[in-house]
């Protein structure tokens, strides 16, 4: 009942024409004021209708010229000329019904269009719209000083003092205040509450923290966060009290990106759209032409309003847009954002895909895949033992092997009953931004770490549980003094790397096994002795084929791989992925001039009569190819831009790939690259099918109305069943299948 209050609060014009025919049955011929004319001398209740009619036509007429003004093409004059024609011929019931007709369609298109958006609209509604800003010492935008721990607890008493004893917390005890997110300056520490949204980016001031980032990228398990680590706008906090030094401006954080790219797919009108615009002016005319001749064999002009009454193009001025919104909210829904719903058109005719390899194809770092001892380690030192004491002691290293390091040790302390087990989810499925990434909270089994050192390009050594342990290079775990001697100049540093080169191969020696052209190596040493290998590569990620397979199966006729990398190793994830056209040892400019060529000669193809038309029509080129890249990282961009679809693969925590591209998968999931294609598809598909069988049926009504088969009341009622069932057809655009 309360949808049906706001529907017609917003088209109030429904509720009145319903009331209309309340007169017009009772007293739809009362003439208090006795006969005015004999040819035209309408009762009350007739007046009435005829009052609506007139506004209904100003409307319509406003409305007509202000999509003329905007670019589209308005076709509201079919219902205008009905509603004219029959107030002409008297049939007033007629009158009435095409009243009832374009007013119950401007109900059912706003409540198609809120029921599409409502993805969409759950997205706007949790942007973040005030802020707590912390007034302390130290705390302001101009402070050089950090929030002391001291200051931190102040906070948090100020926090417990005030819902203890009922007071608002924006009174904050002169600690913080209340603010409007738009007021909220770059480098202020902000407190955001238990359970509050994160209203602007920042960096992490307190100790650890949960957050929940299902609102950014679909991520069902809250991340724990330590000091230091980036928090992004739009993310939940968990039980505790936080504190943030702000990062960016609320207009320029994350969340507020993602709302533009959302207000910008709403605002946009696909070509499909404008097509359907432009079908609507020859069905204008083939109307016309049916009750113009309808008028002229039967003599009389009712059968001319027969025939109009059944010719209002809702289908398409309704059906289309509708259709476009849904599938955009089915989109975002599945956490891909497209940047206008002319991307959404062009993604379901896509044929050739690019993938970028690192990143995009592969995980995000190297994965742990071996660890292979060294001879004279005791049998009861087990490769997890190994890989925990690895993990820790690499969890305070910046090199590039550290995160899978880290990860293969936190998986094998959950192995050995040292850490609670987490989500349970594969290593290799762990696509985490590396500001995110961090050890859970120690407990009484967690290994007691200590005295961690980094020598940078060499190594870091620290103590695990008394063990003096050394990750890195195979010279300085074995401590042959290369890795530690200090360095005058640039020469001496050079021999000094070409010694360690020449150690690291003779560390190989060491293993009967050889490691493959795309595996790297880092060893480790326990309290002085070498204890094993411990290989990485750049693996698939767990879908990248089925991913690859689905998309063939989908139609598009090429997938290519791009990538810096040496062939050797290019080939090993091309074969395990299912890619057969590798492009290798690229560089940035080399991929953006692959995708151009490839764009082009797709371009130059020929085309068919219907799409020279199209193009024509359109005022536009219309191509049958369409290249796509698939990218995730900052060196990414240039070619996103060159494509004609670029699309940006990111966890939600970065955005200069994104710019750059029209359409942005937010959870990090390659899978979501065919979901896309398919859900443009199947769009484009109920688009068209809702457009096309409205146009038929309104055909089909007008031939029966000019011969008479179909009264003017009752082909009005037809009107309105034919716009119904069109506009639902293209609001299952908002439904997954497959």
């Amino acid at each position: 009942m309360r949808r049906i209050i706001d529907l017609c609060k917003e088209v109030p014009l429904l509720p009145l024409t319903l009331l209309a025919a309340i007169p017009l049955a009772l007293i739809p011929q009362w003439r208090p004021w006795g006969r005015i004319h004999p040819a035209f001398d309408p009762g009350v209740g007739e007046w009435i209708i005829i009052l609506f009619v007139a506004w209904t036509i100003y409307t319509s007429i406003r409305e007509m010229i202000d999509s003329i003004r905007h670019g589209h093409v308005g076709v509201d004059l079919l219902a205008i000329v009905a509603l004219v024609s029959t107030v002409c011929v008297q049939q007033y019931w007629a009158s009435w019904a095409v009243v009832l007709m374009v007013a119950s369609g401007e109900a059912i298109e706003s409540y198609a269009q809120n029921k599409a958006k409502g993805n969409l609209a759950a997205l706007i509604k949790a942007a973040p719209q005030q802020a707590h800003v912390v007034t302390l010492p130290g705390a302001d935008a101009s402070g050089e000083a950090d929030m002391t721990d001291e200051g931190f607890r102040k906070v948090q008493q100020a926090v417990e003092d005030a819902q203890r004893e009922g007071k608002p917390l924006n009174a904050g005890n002169g600690h913080f205040e209340t603010v409007p997110v738009n007021d909220v300056r770059l480098g202020s520490v902000l407190l955001v509450l238990p359970g509050e949204i994160v209203p602007v980016d920042g960096l992490l001031l307190s100790g650890t923290a949960s957050v929940d980032l299902s609102n950014i990228n679909g991520e069902p398990v809250p991340r724990t966060i330590f000091a230091g680590a980036k928090v992004l706008s739009g993310s939940i906090n968990g039980s505790t009290t936080m504190m943030i030094r702000t990062t960016s401006l609320a207009a320029d954080s994350q969340y507020q990106q993602i709302l533009k790219l959302v207000s910008s797919a709403e605002e946009s009108r696909a070509a499909v759209v404008r097509t359907a615009d432009m079908l609507a002016v020859p069905f204008t005319i083939v109307s016309f032409a049916i009750a113009i001749v309808a008028w002229i064999v039967s003599g009389t002009g009712l059968r001319f309003a027969q025939v109009l009454v059944l010719a209002t193009p809702c289908p398409l001025l309704i059906a289309a847009p509708v259709a476009y919104v849904a599938g955009t909210a089915r989109l975002a829904k599945h956490k891909i954002l497209v940047k206008s719903q002319d991307v959404l058109e062009n993604l379901g005719r896509v044929t050739h895909v690019f993938f970028d390899k690192t990143g995009t194809l592969t995980v995000k770092q190297p994965q742990v895949v071996r660890v292979e001892k060294a001879d004279g380690v005791p049998a009861d030192v087990s490769e997890d033992e190994i890989l925990m004491m690895a993990g820790v002691v690499e969890g305070f290293s910046v090199h590039v092997l550290a995160k899978g390091i880290v990860e293969a040790g936190r998986s094998a302390m959950e192995r050995l009953g040292r850490l609670p087990s987490s989500s349970g989810k594969k290593a290799s499925d762990d696509h985490v931004d590396a500001s995110h990434r961090a050890l859970p909270n120690p407990n009484e089994n967690y290994p007691v770490v200590g005295n961690v050192s980094e020598i940078p390009g060499k190594g870091v050594r620290g103590t695990v549980d008394g063990h003096k342990v050394e990750v890195g290079r195979y010279a300085f775990v074995t401590g042959q003094g290369i890795a530690s001697q200090k360095v005058r100049n640039a020469a001496e540093e050079e021999r000094n790397e070409k010694a360690m080169e020449a150690a690291d191969r003779e560390a190989a020696k060491l293993w009967p096994d050889e490691l493959e052209p795309d595996e790297m190596a880092t060893y480790i040493a326990i309290d002085g002795h070498l204890a094993a290998r411990i290989v990485l590569r750049d693996i698939p990620r767990y879908n990248a084929k089925q991913s690859v397979r689905e998309l063939r199966d989908l139609g598009v006729k090429e997938e290519t791989m791009l990538t810096g990398d040496k062939k050797s190793s290019a080939m090993i994830i091309a074969n395990e992925v299912g890619i057969t056209d590798v492009r290798y040892e690229l560089l940035p400019q080399d991929k953006v001039e692959a995708v151009r060529q490839a764009s082009q000669e797709e371009r130059s193809g020929a085309e068919t009569w219907w799409e020279r038309a199209a193009a024509k029509l359109l005022g536009e080129p219309i191509h049958r190819d369409v290249t796509m890249m698939v990218g995730d990282g900052v060196n990414d961009s240039p070619v996103l831009a060159v494509a004609d679809i670029g699309m940006a693969m990111t966890d939600g925590t970065s955005t200069a790939a994104s710019e750059s591209a029209e359409v942005v998968i937010m959870n990090d999931d390659i899978g979501a690259v065919p979901k896309g294609v398919r859900i443009a598809r199947q769009t484009k598909q109920r688009m068209l099918q809702a457009v096309l069988v409205g146009i038929a049926l309104a055909i089909v009504g007008m031939v029966c109305a000019a011969f008479n088969l179909i009264p003017v009341v009752a082909g009005a009622f037809l009107q309105e069943a034919i716009d119904v069932v069109s506009i639902l057809w293209a609001l299952t655009a908002l439904f997954d299948r497959r």
